[in-house]
């Protein structure tokens, strides 16, 4: 007997490429220095991930 498996689309780096790009405009504007517009590529990374995790942490589970 074959298995059938049913593909289903992956939109998650859709959404986490869109917060990404959100949170880098917004660190970007707001940076002062260099060394400031560096930091906010470095937080537009983890940013989403930040709050993917507190929302997981807030629904148990």
């Amino acid at each position: 007997m074959k298995e059938q498996v049913k593909k289903v689309g992956n939109q998650g780096g859709a959404i986490y490429g869109m917060a990404l790009l959100g949170a880098l405009v917004y660190f970007i504007q707001h940076a002062t220095t260099f060394w400031g517009g560096m930091l906010g590529i470095l937080k537009a990374v983890f940013w989403p991930a930040m709050i993917l995790y507190k929302v997981l942490e807030l629904l148990k589970l």
